[in-house]
């Protein structure tokens, strides 16, 4: 890095004397090896690279001596030797260092660069030129340098010799790239343009730790061949979630979930830009546009860095209804991603409004109680990102049945296809078959307390139940009631 920023002007032997002389510098002292450590002297590094000062010629022999018998190609260096030094830095992280652009963005602020997205645009535009040779140089040729005071020589050898496996790499113009390369949108990339999956940034306390993202994208690139990525892929979280190092990766409509130790977990969850992601143990990570959110009580809801406090279903199946995010009501069916849930009341009318809205306590009550008894179709690669219930009929059962609502569900899945399903609640729930979630009608074979049989059918606002297959049917306010043999089919239509 220091032998790229250097001002190019100058033999190449002083430029790599100066740049192994600032690293052996800033190694000095240097004992701390966390990711913040490794920052901190990343940063040292590159300062001085960009401003070198004079002093550092003096006594420059021992480097001098020290350097490796070949030397670098010219050709990258001449080329960047022409740009500005704010330019020269953020080419070295992007192109060199392989950092995401949000990345190179904060450490152009900790080098006290005012505007640095104009330097990054300007760096991914150089188009490095062809290397003129391509030699390969070896570690055992590298000396230590000998100077007055003691420097950890090992150290030092093992720097020039990391320098110098870059600058061969990268001025062959064949950089050795993991199989799956991480990029992120920079952190404010939402707030300008489109709000997408793409905008999302990384977030998360170790979303610069590059040894814990590099192992998430390596285990995805060693997946089994039908789950494998390949190529780029982008991070969307790194952080620990509940004491558990986790990373989030994205490629596609596909989401990878890994954990240190924990392994891989690959679910098709779409490409809804504002589905709020499952990570388990009730944690879903936001959309960085969305509001805080709220518990279904009203009370806000802990999030930190995009991930919320756990938030589980009130029904006994785990499914159901979670928290609130703005206007909307967001619950667990079972898939990737959580699911906007919205409610009809019985008066509701076809074309009518048929937007989700936030859902009041007695629609949250239907809906634990319907997301139990009817699960959305078990294809986890089409998961759910919209679910409407609209209890289009609400009554009392025949023959000391009690009170009853029928709901047709709409489910939108995250490539736009839909799906309706009816579901009984009475006394017992149960999943009534397809419905027409424009002409609402559903009807099932029913036992009564008597423990007789009763084919019992129901239609939404402006219909009529009509059933063949069936013997002594009557309709009252819009409910079905027949009898029959169960074994005959039964067709039934809305008029």
């Amino acid at each position: 890095m220091a032998y790229f920023v250097l001002p190019g002007t100058g033999k190449r032997v002083y430029r790599l004397a100066v740049a192994r002389r600032i690293v052996d510098a800033s190694a000095r002292g240097a004992r701390d090896r966390s990711p913040a450590g490794l920052a901190r002297r990343r940063t040292r590094v590159l300062r001085r690279a960009m401003r070198p000062s004079r002093r550092l010629h003096i006594g420059l022999g021992p480097w001098l001596r020290a350097l490796p018998t070949r030397l670098p190609d010219p050709a990258l260096t001449a080329a960047l030797a022409k740009l500005h030094p704010h330019v020269r830095v953020a080419y070295v992280l992007r192109h060199v260092e392989g950092l995401p652009r949000y990345a190179v963005h904060d450490q152009l602020v900790e080098l006290r660069v005012r505007d640095p997205w104009p330097a990054i645009r300007a760096a991914d535009a150089v188009r490095p030129p062809a290397a003129r040779r391509a030699e390969r140089f070896e570690p055992a040729l590298l000396r230590p340098v000998r100077t007055r005071s003691v420097l950890p020589l090992g150290t030092a050898a093992v720097l020039t010799a990391a320098l110098l496996a870059v600058l061969v790499v990268t001025e062959r113009g064949e950089p050795r790239e993991p199989a799956l390369r991480l990029v992120s949108a920079g952190p404010g990339a939402w707030t300008g343009g489109a709000r997408t999956l793409d905008a999302w940034p990384a977030r998360g306390d170790l979303a610069r730790d590059r040894a814990f993202t590099r192992g998430a994208a390596g285990a995805w690139a060693a997946a089994p061949a039908d789950r494998r990525a390949a190529g780029t892929a982008q991070l969307l979280y790194a952080g620990n979630v509940g004491g558990t190092p986790l990373a989030v990766l994205r490629q596609g409509g596909r989401v990878a979930r890994y954990t240190r130790g924990g392994g891989l977990d690959i679910v098709d969850a779409g490409q809804d830009a504002s589905a709020p992601i499952a990570l388990g143990g009730g944690r879903y990570l936001l959309a960085p546009w969305d509001p805080r959110p709220e518990t279904l009580a009203g009370g806000a809801l802990a999030v930190t860095d995009g991930v919320t406090e756990p938030a589980r279903a009130e029904s006994g199946c785990g499914l159901g209804p979670l928290f609130h995010v703005g206007s909307r009501t967001v619950g667990d069916l079972g898939g990737p991603r959580a699911t906007v849930l919205g409610y009809h009341s019985p008066a509701y009318r076809p074309g009518g409004r048929d937007e989700p809205a936030r859902l009041g306590r007695g629609a949250r009550e239907l809906w634990n109680r319907l997301a139990c008894a009817a699960h959305p179709p078990d294809r986890p690669d089409r998961p759910v990102a919209e679910a409407m219930a609209w209890n289009f009929w609400s009554g009392r059962l025949p023959r000391g049945g009690g009170s009853a609502d029928w709901f047709c569900t709409r489910l939108t899945f995250a490539d736009g296809a839909t799906t309706a399903a009816a579901t009984l609640l009475a006394a017992k729930d149960r999943a009534t078959g397809p419905c027409d979630a424009r002409r609402p009608v559903s009807g099932t074979w029913w036992r009564a307390p008597s423990d007789r049989w009763y084919y019992l059918a129901a239609a939404g606002r402006g219909f009529v139940p009509h059933a063949d297959g069936v013997r002594r049917s009557t309709v009252r306010d819009r409910l079905l009631m027949a009898t029959g043999d169960r074994d005959d089919p039964v067709k039934l239509t809305a008029r």
